[in-house]
């Protein structure tokens, strides 16, 4: 039996756990005779006010500090957004040019 992807992330790696799907990437849970519905994702805009999607490219409007790290974000750096998470902290799962896979928040991103 093939489990549908997770309407949040698109996940493949979904499992049952009783009456429930649940996703080990974003750790969404959902009963599976829910209707498949687009109310459930939420808006993410960046600094422009520009909504954000899977697969966007963006660039930082701020030097940005790392945590825990001496290195430093700099304005231009561009990045691929690889996810789009509901949070208040970080929203964006992106790929950076130069320094790899990180969250960042999307009010220091515009659309490129």
């Amino acid at each position: 039996m093939s489990l549908p992807p997770c309407p949040k992330c698109k996940s493949e790696f979904t499992y049952q756990d009783q009456t429930l799907l649940i996703c080990p990437e974003c750790s969404y849970e959902w009963s599976p005779s829910e209707t498949n519905d687009d109310s459930v994702l939420f808006i993410v805009k960046d600094s422009n006010g520009t909504q954000l999607k899977e697969g966007d490219k963006v660039t930082m409007i701020k030097d940005l500090k790392i945590k825990a790290s001496s290195q430093v974000i700099k304005v231009g750096t561009k990045a691929i957004i690889k996810r789009i998470k509901e949070g208040k902290d970080h929203q964006l799962d992106c790929k950076m040019d130069g320094i790899g896979e990180m969250m960042v928040t999307a009010k220091f991103v515009k659309r490129a």
